[in-house]
C-alpha cells in the first residue's frame, strides 16, 4: 500500500462532491474503472480523472491498480464506509423533505433483538401509529452485532439491543433498559414438561435450536454444554427466526434458550412450557442505541419517545442506570 503524500489537516472536505462519492461506490462494487465509469454514465477518462482528484485532495492512494482491476486500500475502505453513510443520509434527507412537503411525518427504521422485538418495539410502534398514522416504520429483527453495524452505516435510525464491541462505544449512545435472563423453552407436553425439577444431565437426550455461531449467546450456550457434559451442539438446528423456533418446538422435542418474555403468550396459552432448570445463561442489559451526535428525523424522534415511555411501563423496577457502554 502506498503512503500518504501530504498532511490531512489541511484537507477541506467540502471539496469532495457527490459525484466523487458516487464514483467511489461504483468502483468498490465493480472493481474496475471501466465498469464503474459505465455504471456512473461517464467515460473512463472522466472516471480516472475523478479518482485522481479524490486521491489528490486526500493525499493518499484510495485504490490499488492491478491487472484484474482496482481494489480499495485501507484509506479507500475508510472513505467508502463514510461515503456510503453520507449518501444514505442525503437520500434520507430527500425523502424527509418530500414527506414534509406533502404534510407527512416521514419514516423511521428500527432494529431490535428478539425479546424487545416481541413486546417493547411492537407496543411502542403501535402507540406511534395511533397518534401519527402516516409515519412509515420499518422494523428489522436480528442479533446485536449486525444491527449495530447497520446503525453505524446509516441504514437504521435506532437499535434496541446491545453494544457488543467496545470500540463502537465511541460512536454510539446507549440507554440501558432491562436484563435478559434465558430459560429452557419446550413444547407443552414435552417429556420434561410438568416436572418439579429438571437437572442439566436430563437435557442431554434432546436436540437444541441454536443461534448462529457468531453470536454471543451461542458461545455462552456452548460453554454451558461443556460445563455440564451435554452434547446439544452436535444435535442442533441453527436459526435466528423466532417464528421458526416456535414452530419447530411445536412439532418436536427440541429445546431452545430464550427469554421467557419473548414467548409469554405461547406459555400462557399452554402451547409452550418453561422447564424448571437453572440454565445459567443470560445476556447483558439491552437498551436503546443511537449514533452519537446524530440528529434524528421527526419520525424517528417520535419512535424514540414511544420506546422510552413503553419501556418505563414494561420494565419498571428492572432497568439499570443509563450508561454509554
Amino acid at each position: 500500500m502506498g503512503k500518504p503524500t501530504g498532511n490531512a489537516h489541511w484537507f477541506n472536505p467540502s471539496r469532495l462532491k457527490t459525484r466523487h462519492l458516487l464514483l467511489l461506490m461504483h468502483l468498490e462494487e465493480q472493481g474496475s474503472v471501466l465498469r464503474a465509469a459505465e455504471a456512473a454514465r461517464m467515460t473512463q477518462p472522466a472516471a480516472s480523472k475523478l479518482l485522481a482528484e479524490m486521491e489528490g485532495l486526500l493525499g493518499v492512494p484510495l485504490f490499488e491498480r492491478h491487472a484484474r482491476g482496482v481494489e480499495p486500500t485501507w484509506y479507500g475502505q475508510v472513505l467508502i464506509r463514510r461515503a456510503r453513510t453520507a449518501l444514505l443520509e442525503i437520500n434520507r434527507a430527500q425523502e424527509e423533505i418530500a414527506a414534509l412537503r406533502e404534510g407527512r411525518m416521514g419514516q423511521a427504521s428500527i432494529g431490535t433483538v428478539v425479546n424487545p422485538g416481541t413486546n417493547l418495539v411492537p407496543q411502542a410502534v403501535a402507540a406511534v401509529k395511533r397518534e401519527y398514522p402516516d409515519i412509515l416504520v420499518r422494523i428489522e429483527m436480528d442479533y446485536s452485532r449486525p444491527l449495530v453495524a447497520a446503525l453505524l452505516d446509516g441504514q437504521l435510525d435506532l437499535v434496541v439491543g446491545r453494544i457488543m464491541d467496545p470500540a463502537d462505544s465511541v460512536d454510539l449512545e446507549f440507554e440501558s433498559l432491562a436484563d435478559e435472563p434465558h430459560s429452557v423453552i419446550v413444547r407443552a407436553g414435552h417429556p420434561l414438561d410438568g416436572r418439579a425439577l429438571v437437572r442439566h444431565e436430563e437435557l442431554a437426550d434432546y436436540g437444541w435450536i441454536l443461534p448462529p455461531p457468531d453470536s454471543v449467546l451461542r458461545a455462552r450456550l456452548e460453554t454451558m454444554f461443556l460445563e455440564n457434559g451435554l452434547v446439544g451442539a452436535r444435535n442442533a438446528i441453527e436459526t435466528a427466526s423466532l417464528p421458526v423456533m416456535i414452530n419447530l418446538l411445536r412439532v418436536s422435542d427440541l429445546l431452545v434458550a430464550l427469554p421467557v418474555e419473548s414467548v409469554a403468550s405461547y406459555v400462557q396459552a399452554r402451547q409452550l412450557a418453561v422447564l424448571p432448570v437453572e440454565l445459567g445463561v443470560g445476556m447483558e442489559s439491552f437498551g436503546i442505541i443511537r449514533r452519537r451526535g446524530h440528529l434524528l428525523s421527526p419520525a424517528a424522534e417520535r419512535v424514540l419517545e414511544a420506546l422510552r415511555a413503553t419501556a418505563q411501563r414494561l420494565y419498571a423496577g428492572h432497568a439499570r442506570p443509563t450508561g454509554a457502554s
